[in-house]
């Protein structure tokens, strides 16, 4: 009969070939991998050295580490499971949106009807916020600085719309169109003014929504395509 004697590294991880082989299994086929742990455990079993058997701390290790791989694999499946019934109640709450106001990053405005709307959305909050309009020629036609909220001595953090009665500096009625704005916010510390972190906010229609081949959800608007996971605020 064939005697098998084990080497100093096997002895050491005898199981080393087939868990490198199972760490770089793509396959969820756990099953299929707890019968190669068993052949494998059996043919060691076998043709161990009897006056050098495997040694039992080394075994359970190994018992260990089988199962542990494929708990790994089970709770993929179940995370994958849990990920695809979120996305697709994503997909179902943004069709909620369809024919509605939303504001995400970008600095387009639309003057329509003598009416242009536009939003920011600040950091930390500020002490003033200047807004300027530009024609698509990017010449500026308005700069105002925007009224606080009622009854609040500062800008708080958040979201905030503004509204352009189309209006120009010199007093005249801008012609409808698109336009682009930006958002300058001030706060003033101990007497020191300082730029404070603000993002300008476009104002969008929402006409549909898709949902791509990675489960990610996209709301088709009058701006273009934009990504759910944008909207600040739904108007």
């Amino acid at each position: 009969m064939t005697t098998v004697a084990a080497s100093s590294a096997a002895t050491t991880n005898p199981f080393a070939a087939f868990n490198t082989q199972a760490k770089a299994a793509s396959s969820t086929d756990s099953t299929a991998q707890q019968d190669r742990f068993l052949t494998l455990l059996t043919a060691q079993l076998k043709n161990q050295d009897p006056l050098n058997p495997t040694d039992n701390a080394q075994l359970t290790s190994q018992l260990a580490q089988i199962s542990t791989v494929d708990g790994i694999e089970k709770l993929n499946t179940t995370l994958g499971t849990v990920l695809s019934g979120n996305q697709d109640l994503q997909a179902m709450q943004a069709t909620s949106l369809v024919g509605r106001d939303v504001l995400a990053a970008g600095s387009s405005m639309a003057l329509a009807g003598g009416v242009g709307v536009g939003g920011f959305e600040l950091a930390n909050g500020a002490d003033a916020v200047t807004i300027t309009i530009k024609s698509e020629a990017g010449q500026v036609v308005h700069r105002a600085t925007l009224a606080k909220p009622a009854g609040a001595g500062a800008w708080p953090a958040g979201v905030h719309t503004f509204d352009w009665d189309g209006k120009t500096d010199a007093g005249a009625q801008a012609t409808a169109g698109n336009y682009t704005f930006s958002v300058e916010a001030k706060s003033t510390v101990k007497g020191v003014s300082s730029n404070a972190d603000s993002q300008p906010l476009a104002m969008s229609r929402v006409d549909g929504v898709t949902r791509g081949a990675g489960g990610g959800v996209t709301l088709q608007t009058s701006s273009g395509a934009i990504d759910y996971s944008k909207i600040r605020q739904v108007m």
